[in-house]
């Protein structure tokens, strides 16, 4: 049965949520320009306020009395096009709710018919994973993203008040028509289409498929599931986060825009500067949280690796910090305003630039992370274009009016300083966002007919840390200075206030240079510029927090950033592999080993079952593979339950508990996660402690191995681990062609290279799978097999029940062998053993140390902490002013 009518519903509120928005549009438009506005008489020009507080002309008994009058004598203005608007704009909100709510019902409830569903979803995926299935492709994150600024564009509704919110909302509603336009799914014609569609079905979405030329009605029993790398708990809550972030970043631009169009182009700062904080955290919030999935999940053992996609998020917060910043400096510079003007509006654009580059497929050969082309790329350019057009143009015809300052900025100001750190910050944003842009330079020629030669640089990492360490050591010199002229502490064009701080962190700075034995100038430097960040912003915060805490946010969140700089440069750049290969034995001839020197090579170690192996100061051992269950706690050994393929269940071969409680018994069918494979590797320290560590990985059809980390967290560093090369799990075993052997009691013969030993063969009456009746008669044999690391024990067993003859197979993944007793000669006293041999369990894997990397996300929370702070802080300080120019 196909179910058409949810898919129905749903493209009808994506047309109703375009509709709408485009109504609002034009309605809050007409309404910015004061057409159609019903009143009985003209009132009183509400008075204009600067944005220090004081009044733009008269004085305020006059301003109240004119106010007074204007109240006594004038009823209210009623504008008939504001009010279409806002109840416009509410109906969009309630179609993209209606929308998202008819695509979370096609995932959950497993409508494979819709190639949405199909393609990112599966029966076996737990509630958590589906909503990550929501925004895995291109329409569920345009989807999101529209979720979020139709919340926002709510909230501002009730929020700016009738100053701003016509113009403001116009811009908002403007916004909202070109996102919900991406998932329109129009087509007209053969090849002109607007938007793609969340609610395609299959048979609409792939019509040249074979099975619907025979079934048109085919729906597949289950979806391709998932991406692996996606199933994290920081995939339901990362993307939510970041397009927050993304949303937040058109509140800024939106006042701004209505501030030039207004003639007001100072005035749009302190409503829009509390938005710009909270938007600025979110968005380093969202990023932080990508970061930490990265370190959790991929295992290029680190938390960045400079992905262009990753850059295109990054450079907009850069310039979003920076925004802010000389938002801060407008009301006494023009050289701030005008550069907050230029950063908000570009904020936005490069929030629509990162989109177009990470959803057109202009970056699908230059990172893992971007989306393939839905043929949007031409939509995307538009929209973006557009926005650039109606700034830039809108922004020049305004320039004029920006007041300019008399006098220069002495750089014994505060304003001075502030500006200098937005520069620096601009200009390790143009730094990543000119490399990262490559593609699109060469897509750009080649649409001229010429022939690009530009490439993306070979070792990314090494090409950004040459050029952003400096950035960002010269950024924490900045905050320190920026903060001690911002409170006043130095005076009289002296600097003797930084005397003390400075002798500290010389201080600091070179016992732990000769302490860690720090060699690299590059490092030194980045180490004493975050001390000095720490010492001149810890001054400065002992000293705030006496007067007034709530003016501490900025010294909390620069303090933030230092320890997140300090946590950087020990976690990357005293990062240490101690899986170091000693043994001079090539593990692995592919290419990702060999390359660089045999540099994998020699940073993998090869570890088989239970045999215990020496790395660094640990001994390490290989337990086996484990499978997770979805009603127990942590890991089960895969020898312990028989998995059903396909099926998502297993068969438990024995009681299974854990913790002593009894979970499972034997012959329980039991839920498995499916998919993931888990390897147990045993650390014991040298202090004779053991932990545990549970790396992942899955072989996967379409991506290869797929490989996850696990992490053990200590106070001062973490132990990162992860596997480079594991056997197949789903593969079945290989046996090679069976070897005899004949021995008697105590005779000595090899087993796969080992020693082995028939120390006796006894009657038993237990025998797995087997049920030892009274005339029934069975024996088991015990072959002792010696290694480096002990001795295994195997126990083959030679069964007689109702005159036939059973021989149970004893196998043993540890050796690598399956034996059975065959044959019993008494007049010989000989007995016959039946062997075949596999290869071993093993696997290849990777450890690293990071010292202090707990500093790198202690340091977030401290800057997450610092702008809520000032968040708080500057929304009251903007609901005080309005509350007053509400009173006049």
């Amino acid at each position: 049965m196909i179910h058409t009518t949810v898919g129905q519903l749903g493209h009808f509120f994506v047309i109703l949520s375009f509709v709408t928005a485009l109504v609002a549009t034009a309605a809050y438009f007409i309404s910015a320009l004061g057409w159609g506005r019903s009143m009985q008489a003209e009132p009183v020009e509400e008075p204009q306020l600067a944005y220090a507080g004081e009044a733009s002309f008269g004085n305020k008994k006059a301003r109240h009395s004119a106010k007074s009058v204007a109240k006594a004598s004038t009823p209210p203005a009623r504008d008939d096009w504001r009010t279409l608007a806002r109840w416009a704009f509410y109906l969009h909100g309630l179609a993209v709710v209606g929308v998202a709510a008819s695509l979370f019902y096609i995932i959950f409830n497993h409508y494979f018919e819709y190639h949405y569903a199909w393609s990112h979803s599966s029966r076996a995926l737990p509630v958590q994973y589906m909503i990550a299935c929501f925004w895995e492709s291109q329409e569920g994150s345009f989807l999101l993203w529209l979720f979020w600024n139709a919340v926002l564009g709510a909230v501002l509704i009730q929020k700016a008040g009738t100053r701003w919110e016509a113009p403001m909302m116009a811009i908002f509603a403007l916004v909202q028509a070109f996102l919900a336009s991406m998932i329109l799914g129009v087509v007209f014609g053969d090849s002109f289409k607007i938007g793609s569609s969340p609610f395609l079905l299959l048979s609409e979405a792939m019509p040249e498929a074979p099975i619907f030329a025979a079934d048109p009605n085919f729906v597949p029993k289950d979806g391709k599931g998932l991406n692996p790398l996606l199933q994290n708990y920081w995939m339901v809550i990362h993307p939510p986060t970041l397009f927050l972030g993304f949303a937040l970043t058109l509140v800024p631009f939106a006042y701004c825009i209505a501030g030039l169009w207004r003639n007001q182009p100072l005035e749009w700062i302190r409503p829009a500067l509390p938005w710009t904080l909270f938007g600025a955290m979110i968005l380093g919030i969202g990023i932080m949280m990508g970061g930490y999935w990265a370190y959790e999940t991929l295992n290029f053992g680190g938390y960045w690796n400079w992905d262009p996609v990753e850059n295109a998020v990054y450079v907009p917060w850069l310039v979003m910090v920076a925004a802010l910043h000389t938002m801060l400096i407008a009301k006494r510079s023009s050289t701030g305003l005008k550069t907050a003007i230029i950063l908000t509006i570009s904020t936005f654009l490069l929030i629509l630039y990162a989109t177009f580059l990470t959803r057109s497929g202009i970056l699908g050969n230059a990172s893992v992370h971007s989306f393939t082309d839905l043929g949007l790329s031409g939509q995307l350019l538009i929209y973006l274009l557009v926005f650039v057009a109606l700034s830039v143009l809108l922004a020049a015809r305004k320039w004029k009016q920006i007041p300019s300052d008399t006098e220069e900025a002495s750089v014994y100001t505060k304003e001075f300083w502030v500006f200098i750190g937005a520069t620096v910050l601009c200009l390790a944003s143009f730094q990543v966002i000119a490399t990262t842009s490559i593609p699109v330079y060469n897509k750009i020629l080649e649409a001229f007919g010429k022939v690009s030669n530009l490439a993306l640089p070979a070792d990314q990492i090494a090409h950004y840390n040459k050029f952003q360490v400096w950035f960002f050591v010269v950024i924490a010199l900045i905050t320190g200075v920026g903060q001690f002229m911002w409170w006043r502490k130095i005076e009289g064009r002296k600097f003797e206030a930084l005397i003390t701080p400075g002798i500290l962190t010389l201080l600091v700075s070179a016992a732990l240079i000769a302490f860690g034995e720090m060699k690299n100038p590059v490092y030194m430097a980045l180490l004493v510029a975050s001390v000095f960040a720490l010492m001149t912003n810890g001054t400065i915060l002992v000293g705030v927090i006496r007067g007034n805490y709530r003016l501490s946010g900025g010294a909390i969140a620069h303090i933030g950033m230092a320890l997140m700089l300090i946590g950087v440069l020990y976690s990357a750049g005293f990062s240490k592999v101690i899986s170091i290969n000693n043994t001079g034995l090539l593990i692995s001839k592919q290419d990702e080993f060999t390359k660089n020197d045999n540099k994998e090579n020699k940073e993998n170690t090869l570890l088989w079952l239970n045999q215990p192996e020496r790395m660094g100061p640990y001994q390490l051992t290989y337990r086996g593979q484990r499978i997770e269950a979805r009603d127990m706690p942590g890991y089960i050994p895969r020898t312990d339950v028989e998995v059903i393929e396909g099926d998502f269940h297993g068969i438990a071969l024995r009681d299974l508990e854990q913790n002593g409680k009894l979970y499972h018994k034997k012959g329980d069918t039991l839920a498995l996660y499916p998919e993931n494979t888990y390897y147990e590797v045993e650390y014991r320290e040298p202090n004779g402690k053991i932990f545990n560590l549970y790396p992942r990985a899955q072989v996967n059809e379409r991506m290869g191995l797929l490989a996850s980390p696990d992490i053990r967290h200590k106070a001062d560093r973490d132990m990162y681990t992860f596997v480079s090369s594991v056997p197949d799990p789903t593969a079945e075993n290989k046996w090679e062609k069976t070897e005899t052997y004949s021995v008697a009691i105590k005779d000595t013969f090899f087993l796969n290279d080992y020693v082995a030993i028939l120390d006796d063969v006894a009657r038993t009456n237990e025998v797995d799978g087997v049920e030892i009746g009274p005339s029934d008669a069975a024996v088991r044999a015990r072959v002792r097999v010696l290694d480096k690391n002990g001795e295994h024990i195997l126990n083959p067993a030679f069964v007689i029940k109702d005159r036939m003859v059973a021989h149970p197979a004893e196998m043993s993944d540890e050796l690598g062998v399956r034996i059975q007793l065959n044959e019993i000669d008494p007049r010989t006293g000989k007995f016959t053993f039946a062997v075949n041999r596999t290869q071993r369990d093993y696997i290849v894997m990777k450890a690293l140390e990071k010292p202090l990397i707990n500093l790198l996300w202690i340091g977030t929370l401290v800057v997450v902490l610092g702008f809520l702070i000032a968040t708080v802080r500057r929304y009251r300080e903007f609901s005080k002013m309005k509350s007053k120019q509400e009173a006049l």
